[in-house]
């Protein structure tokens, strides 16, 4: 049985980065789309009024978890005036390197995804691979939405992706990827066991297998999520009037497809319009 060594892979950004960074373009493609689309659909009243005139470019971006800085950096290459934030120091250091060594511009700093503020208000905030779900109490996630609305201008949105759960199933689930650059090679498996529905938790482990020079390593990273089903994500919601639902999108961020919140969709990616 191969040894893996404990590794947070968010001290191992490139690495990290790699696995993550092929849908970089596609997802900033769909953020720039949705504020098209529905930012000047989010009303105070909460009802959605015919759209007006789009807000010229730049954006102000705000990406809370920013991690190792690929939304950042693509965002600002296409002219978009960008803040970051994460707790992860390693990630912040190859971020701003990212930045530099492209010549680009944006705002990185140190923060808590539950308790901070924002210098400046934003057009669009935008949390997309599930990281929302570390905030691990009721208390935490609501902080964490209240600080976005208080970040967001009037009828400016929050892009926010996580997983839901199915309590239903008692199978673990699995994914794997694959991603290269020039000799080095990483492949991912991710996998959560089923949901302890009592605790509100789901434990997932991920392993890393990177080849390199002739080399290969082996890390693995265990951490528990916060787990919602539809009910518990729209019961969150309804804690937090600032922001509204405006529509709903799944993983595969076509702006074309909007979908139900429904249990049906367990792929969710929200937009929530501040009021």
């Amino acid at each position: 049985m191969p040894r893996f060594e404990a590794i947070d892979w968010y001290d191992t950004p490139r690495w990290y980065d790699l696995v993550f960074d092929e849908g970089t373009e596609r997802e900033a493609d769909f953020l720039e789309a949705v504020h098209a689309a529905h930012a000047a659909n989010s009303s105070r009243s909460g009802r959605v009024r015919a759209a007006g005139p789009r807000r010229p470019r730049p954006l102000r971006v705000l990406e809370p978890a920013c991690g190792s800085g690929r939304l950042v950096a693509e965002l600002a290459r296409r002219g978009h005036r960008v803040h970051g934030f994460d707790l992860n120091e390693r990630m912040l250091e190859f971020a701003r390197a990212r930045l530099a060594k492209r010549r680009l511009r944006g705002s990185l700093a140190l923060g808590d995804m539950s308790a901070f503020t924002a210098r400046g208000r934003f057009d669009l905030a935008h949390c997309l691979v599930s990281t929302f779900k570390y905030l691990q109490d009721e208390r935490s996630a609501s902080k964490h939405l209240r600080c976005v609305a208080d970040a967001l201008v009037p009828g400016g949105l929050y892009v926010l992706g996580l997983h839901l759960t199915d309590y239903a199933s008692r199978s673990r689930s699995r994914e794997r990827w694959v991603a290269r650059d020039g000799r080095t090679r990483v492949v991912c498996n991710t996998q959560v066991e089923p949901a302890r529905r009592s605790q509100r938790l789901e434990d997932v482990r991920t392993r890393l297998v990177v080849t390199t020079n002739g080399r290969e390593l082996r890390s693995e990273t265990r951490w528990s999520f916060r787990t919602y089903d539809v009910r518990e994500l729209k019961a969150l919601l309804s804690r937090v009037p600032a922001l509204e639902h405006v529509a709903t999108y799944d993983f595969t961020h076509d702006i074309d497809s909007p979908r139900a919140l429904d249990g049906e969709l367990l792929d969710v990616v929200l937009v929530l319009g501040r009021r």
